[in-house]
């Protein structure tokens, strides 16, 4: 498990749980926390990268490293909803603004260009009348570990492959 925040959560249940956990800041020194993601991983076996919450573009030697193998969870459809500074309740606003019937989750492909990847897998969230960004939101995010979790089981029993045949 690696944050880019000491307190993040996450971490302490990585702990907790006896797993790895490591805190690699990426503000100050970006390259050089690239240089140290991209190893760590590297050291721990990591053989697919799962985003959850992680807001900061991932560097050239970890993108490239784990082309193809580097999965993200999106709030809203994509390509429609998504891009840089398209995270949380800003999606849910699109959504609501643009007057569609569905919205979605969708888990994609990382590359580097945010939310550009190929799609994985998709679960509409259907828009209520009446729906704010609010409640919209709160649908969305109620569903999205669950959604998250059965499309990693599905990967790692081979009822669902990556794009591109990874």
């Amino acid at each position: 498990m690696v944050s880019n925040k000491r307190d993040a959560g996450a971490l302490a249940w990585a702990r907790e749980a006896g797993l790895p956990a490591l805190c690699i800041p990426t503000v100050a020194d970006p390259e050089t926390a690239d240089d140290r993601l991209a190893a760590a991983l590297r050291d721990h076996g990591v053989d697919l990268l799962v985003l959850s919450g992680y807001l900061r573009h991932l560097g050239p030697k970890t993108l490239g490293a784990y082309a193809g193998r580097i999965l993200n969870i999106h709030p809203g459809p994509l390509p429609q909803f998504g891009g840089e500074g398209m995270y949380g309740a800003r999606v849910h606003q699109a959504v609501i603004a643009a007057g569609v019937a569905e919205s979605a989750i969708v888990i994609h492909l990382v590359d580097e260009v945010y939310d550009r990847g190929p799609e994985v897998a998709r679960r509409i969230v259907p828009v209520e009348p009446g729906d704010s960004a609010e409640t919209l939101e709160a649908r969305v995010t109620a569903q999205e570990p669950a959604f998250f979790v059965e499309t990693l089981i599905r990967l790692a029993d081979g009822r669902l492959e990556l794009p591109d045949g990874h």
